[in-house]
């Protein structure tokens, strides 16, 4: 059972504004309730008990909005990078001091999903376990393709990358401090064949825009039981 978690939630969201200038994107309400509690319910459900979310937007929004995650039976940290973000790489690499040694979960912040985070692999078979996903309309070329269960970076049939995965602290922990982003590593470590990787074709969504925000606000209230009649 994977016991830590990643939750990025530093970006200031710029193509959210004016939203993301009073609201860290990840704080954005869905359904009734910020996108970042979605993630914190399914990880606690799925046996984590640590979860480190990086911050630097807006950075004291989130220990004010979700405490230190005991409502969630879980306990939250915060890795703060200062006011400029440090990108996916370095964000990870700045938090691995929190995440500790063992292979964790890290998501990003800012999508909606109802993957379990259960099944994914405790060990993955090299740096990183990735999920991918079709591809939306607004990402139609894909990213990776997966082909046996390992994860290439190649032209076609590409798939999407989900923004979850299960990594090893050995992808980022030789890298220099800083910023810096995450693919790259990913990149390279596929060349080695070192990346293996899912198909999930269940709910998903990249909460890129207002518009998508406000589609999937709408589906999800649309969703929600009616209020029983006094």
């Amino acid at each position: 059972m994977i016991e830590r978690a990643l939750i990025f939630a530093a970006g200031r969201g710029e193509r959210m504004r004016p939203l993301t200038d009073a609201t860290p994107k990840p704080l954005l309400e869905v359904g009734g309730k910020p996108l970042i509690e979605y993630h914190l319910e399914k990880l606690a459900r799925a046996g984590v008990r640590e979860v480190v979310i990086n911050t630097s937007h807006l950075a004291e929004q989130f220990p004010a909005a979700l405490g230190d995650g005991a409502r969630w039976n879980l306990r939250i940290r915060y890795s703060y990078e200062g006011a400029e973000p440090l990108e996916t790489g370095g964000g990870m690499r700045h938090a691995l001091p929190l995440l500790g040694t063992d292979p964790f979960i890290a998501v990003n912040g800012d999508i909606f999903t109802v993957f379990d985070f259960s099944t994914l692999p405790q060990n993955p078979a090299g740096l990183a376990h990735l999920v991918l996903v079709d591809n939306p309309p607004q990402h139609a070329r894909g990213d990776f393709v997966l082909r046996g269960g390992r994860v290439h970076d190649e032209e076609s049939p590409r798939l999407t990358f989900a923004g979850i995965g299960v990594y090893r602290p050995e992808l980022v922990a030789a890298h220099a401090p800083g910023g810096f982003p995450l693919a790259p590593l990913l990149r390279e470590a596929m060349r080695r064949d070192g990346i293996s990787g899912e198909h999930y074709g269940g709910v998903w969504a990249d909460i890129g825009t207002a518009q998508r925000l406000a589609t999937l606000d709408a589906g999800l209230l649309a969703a929600q039981p009616a209020a029983p009649r006094d």
